[in-house]
């Protein structure tokens, strides 16, 4: 790998752990705060966000599944999977990381 995809896929990887830890802390705060599934829909403004995050979770998965074929990327499953149980802003930086290192190695093959 060339030093720009070396930085490149460090970058990626800061924002998927920025994104993780905080979704993640997000959402326990939410459960331990006694939230319930409705309250995620209550009001315009956590609709918009929900409908907003759910398209965008839909075009990040059909990318990846299109891309990762066409590459032939190993274990393509796990990002789709990580997209629904963990967040699309965790999933779609780890996914490109592994296409950066996907494609590096077929091009210096």
């Amino acid at each position: 790998m060339t030093r720009a995809e070396v930085a490149r896929c460090w970058i990626y990887a800061l924002i998927a752990l920025v994104a993780l830890v905080g979704t993640q802390w997000a959402l326990v705060d939410f459960l331990s705060s006694s939230g319930s599934l409705g309250d995620l829909t209550k009001g315009p403004g956590p609709t918009f966000t929900l409908i907003d995050l759910l398209a965008v979770a839909v075009a990040a998965t059909i990318f990846m599944v299109v891309e990762g074929r066409r590459i032939q990327m190993r274990w393509l499953w796990v990002y789709v999977v990580l997209v629904f149980t963990v967040a699309v802003s965790v999933a779609f930086p780890l996914f490109l990381i592994g296409r950066t290192r996907t494609l590096a190695a077929a091009r210096d093959l």
